[in-house]
């Protein structure tokens, strides 16, 4: 989880252990606050100590609780502030997947450089629709969320639009790993590794693999992209991060920069992605 995220919720944790020992009609202990909530005591120090998210009733109960209801748009202020950050996977697919698609398509559609790095599957920009359709399929499974399915899938393939615009540039690391991952049936897997190897050589695609064997400087961690130098979007499996301070910006392009240094490139990627289509289809 962020540091950046961290920081927040412990500052509202803060402010939340404020209220409670500055508590109209006299100072509430822990236990004493738990009770008239109707909460678990653990409960109050988890969120003054940072260690669980608030949720907005939360809030609203404790503003009450502790006798100031005039500071419950401040709280709700503070956790909307980090929950635009931090936007969980819960609550972003509840109404499906093609909402989440079209959010990510506006902010592209703003973006002229792209910094992509993805070490598990291949980049949706880079995708098919095939290839799509079945990432879709898995996570709704996953997540128990709404099967908009194909509605997503045009979604992500509107925004694909955007490597045919002069003036962009996606610069984009993938992982040997990804290309071998069957998240997928194996024809559809082929069709997709077919596509990133015409895509090499084109304008506004700049496509780097690094190979299993290849040296690394660090760790191949969880994906990221990085929008014209100002907004990280990075995912893990409980939330989708959209980090803008610049000095975490700075450290996703350092880190980018470093996984670069392992990439293959050109021809050298052709042959990479051809390794993992023998893989596949061995007579190919």
């Amino acid at each position: 989880m962020s540091t950046d995220y961290q920081q927040a919720r412990k500052a509202l944790g803060t402010r939340l252990r404020e209220l409670r020992l500055s508590a109209a009609g006299g100072r509430l202990t822990g236990p004493q606050l738990a009770a008239r909530l109707g909460w678990v005591h653990s409960k109050v120090y988890k969120l003054e100590g940072g260690r669980q998210t608030a949720t907005s009733d939360d809030l609203r109960a404790w503003a009450q609780a502790v006798g100031r209801p005039d500071v419950t748009e401040e709280l709700l202020a503070h956790l909307r502030g980090f929950e635009s950050h931090i936007r969980s996977w819960r609550r972003q697919l509840a109404a499906g997947h093609r909402p989440v698609q079209d959010t990510w398509n506006a902010a592209v559609d703003r973006t002229r450089v792209i910094h992509a790095w993805e070490e598990a599957v291949i980049p949706g920009m880079l995708q098919t629709a095939d290839y799509a359709r079945h990432i879709f399929l898995r996570y709704a499974d996953l997540y128990g969320t709404k099967r908009d399915t194909e509605e997503a899938v045009r979604s992500r393939m509107e925004r694909q639009a955007w490597l045919y615009r002069g003036g962009r540039v996606f610069r984009a690391l993938v992982w040997e790993a990804a290309l071998h991952a069957l998240v997928c049936p194996p024809s559809v897997l082929v069709a997709q590794l077919d596509r990133l190897t015409g895509l090499i050589g084109m304008d506004t695609v700049e496509l780097g693999v690094i190979p299993l064997g290849a040296s690394l400087k660090v760790p191949a961690a969880n994906g990221f992209w990085i929008l014209d130098r100002e907004l990280v979007i990075a995912e893990d499996w409980h939330a989708e991060l959209w980090l803008d301070e610049a000095d975490t910006v700075t450290s996703y392009l350092r880190v980018w920069e470093t996984l670069r240094e392992s990439a293959a490139y050109g021809t050298d990627a052709q042959n990479v992605i051809a390794r993992a289509r023998r893989s596949l289809n061995p007579r190919s």
